[in-house]
């Protein structure tokens, strides 16, 4: 796993190398009224999510996080590579290599770090999604998640199960039904802020949350 660490910190290094003036450079944040991931909540509260992206072609590396505005929230920084394969007919395969890492251990402890490959598809509308969370050496998370996305004019549905920490009892099983929306915000003739709202429904653990984003 710490090879798999040090490949990241190559990539990443290898992209800020590139003239920061290309084109292929973006940035922003979304500001939540929580963090809900995956059917789960973490933190108690509003959560700001910053992140950056290089991409060229169908490759793409970047970082995002997610961070409360008290001390007692939670706290996420993450790396990650994405390379999109175009299969024609508004169809794409992507895969992608996350790594995860929570703010409050030692960064450069392999320890503290969680990676994940993920395949995903998208067909026209459909979309279906596979990953696999592992732990680093000292700990024993192997977590699959599978997801399934049907987008109807300008709601979008979510369906979702896992096992291990996805779940309360570890068993795979739903744990992510959720149906959004997303409008544009008008300031100005301009300038405009895109909002989004999502229901969403974790029958594993019987909560049920509404989420609310601004993206600049």
């Amino acid at each position: 796993m710490r090879k798999t660490l040090t490949v990241f910190f190559f990539l990443l290094a290898g992209a800020l190398s590139l003239n920061t003036q290309a084109q292929g450079w973006d940035t922003g944040a979304d500001f939540v009224s929580s963090y809900v991931w995956r059917g789960t909540k973490f933190g108690t509260g509003p959560a700001v999510q910053p992140w950056a992206e290089y991409s060229t072609g169908g490759f793409a590396i970047g970082a995002w996080g997610s961070y409360g505005f008290t001390d007692d929230e939670a706290a996420e920084a993450d790396l990650y590579a994405s390379y999109g394969f175009d299969l024609g007919d508004a169809s794409v395969l992507t895969v992608t290599l996350t790594d995860y890492y929570f703010p409050g251990t030692n960064y450069f402890d392999g320890d503290a770090h969680f990676f994940e490959p993920m395949l995903g598809v998208e067909l026209g509308t459909f979309s279906f999604a596979g990953a696999y969370m592992i732990g680093s050496d000292a700990t024993d998370v192997s977590d699959l998640y599978l997801e399934a996305g049907l987008e109807l004019g300008s709601v979008a549905l979510t369906l979702g199960a896992g096992d291990g920490a996805y779940t309360m009892d570890g068993d795979f099983n739903v744990c992510n039904i959720g149906i959004g929306t997303s409008k544009e915000l008008k300031i100005t003739d301009s300038f405009s802020i895109p909002v989004s709202g999502a229901a969403i429904l974790n029958p594993s653990s019987e909560q049920f949350h509404i989420v609310v984003s601004l993206s600049l």
